[in-house]
């Protein structure tokens, strides 16, 4: 992990497998992760893969051995990968997914996990697991509906079909997409911007979204209320309040 300016970077560093997953790689994402968010000079965290790809998805040589030795040694994969999505919504700082080359599988399922998504034009993205005869098994049949809705989910996770960057942009998957060559540039101005922004008004907003689509919307609208009471009313609500009645924009 690499911290600059607010921004910490997790690299998945595999590349000569394109990244794919092994209990290990989840387990060392996890640990990374809760380590940036534990860290008060971090305000973003940004994944991203090495060798040009983000994540091919499960190792599955590793997946060969484990199944080998029984379900509860098998379970220990997916489990640690659960861990790691967990730890993006667990921590209060913005997790940024930088996703370039390929993001199949779990590499999709880890870019549904995280807070924002930036992709480039050309990235080549799907949940596949269908075209080898199995079941996701890192939370795309959860996340995928919640995201981009039934009919989008259930046609790519029955299909296996690929999607590029601007596909998932205008499906709702990522948020905004980048040519090839400026994606480095794009993805570290967008990090930066979000270290730049006020701490707390960023980390309640990232919790109240998490929050509220894990409860119904009445009970959502309560926690909002809440937060804007007390955010207004803190010492940082003054500065706040001002700038919001000078329509002073913090850059």
């Amino acid at each position: 992990m690499k911290i600059a300016e607010g921004v910490a970077t997790i690299t998945l560093d595999r590349p000569d497998a394109m990244n794919a997953v092994t209990t290990a790689l989840a387990a060392a994402l996890e640990q990374a992760l809760r380590s940036a968010g534990a860290d008060p000079d971090v305000r973003v965290v940004v994944i991203r893969g090495s060798g040009g790809n983000f994540c091919a998805g499960g190792d599955f040589e590793e997946v060969q051995r484990l199944r080998a030795d029984g379900p509860d040694s098998l379970r220990t994969l997916f489990a640690a990968f659960r861990a790691a999505c967990a730890a993006v919504g667990e921590i209060e700082q913005p997790v940024i997914a930088a996703v370039e080359g390929v993001a199949m599988a779990g590499g999709f399922e880890l870019m549904q996990a995280c807070d924002i998504v930036l992709v480039r034009h050309d990235a080549r993205i799907s949940d596949n697991h269908v075209n080898f005869g199995m079941v996701p098994g890192g939370g795309s049949s959860q996340r995928l509906p919640r995201i981009a809705g039934r009919q989008r989910a259930l046609g790519l996770l029955l299909s296996g079909d690929r999607i590029t960057g601007v596909d998932a942009v205008e499906w709702g998957i990522a948020y905004r997409s980048f040519a090839a060559d400026s994606f480095d540039h794009d993805v570290d101005a967008f990090a930066s911007r979000l270290a730049g922004r006020r701490t707390d008004a960023v980390r309640s907003i990232k919790r109240l979204v998490r929050e509220g689509l894990a409860t119904d919307l009445e009970s959502g609208l309560d926690l909002e209320m809440d937060a804007v009471v007390a955010h207004i009313s803190g010492d940082a609500g003054g500065a706040s309040v001002t700038a919001f009645a000078g329509r002073k924009e913090e850059k």
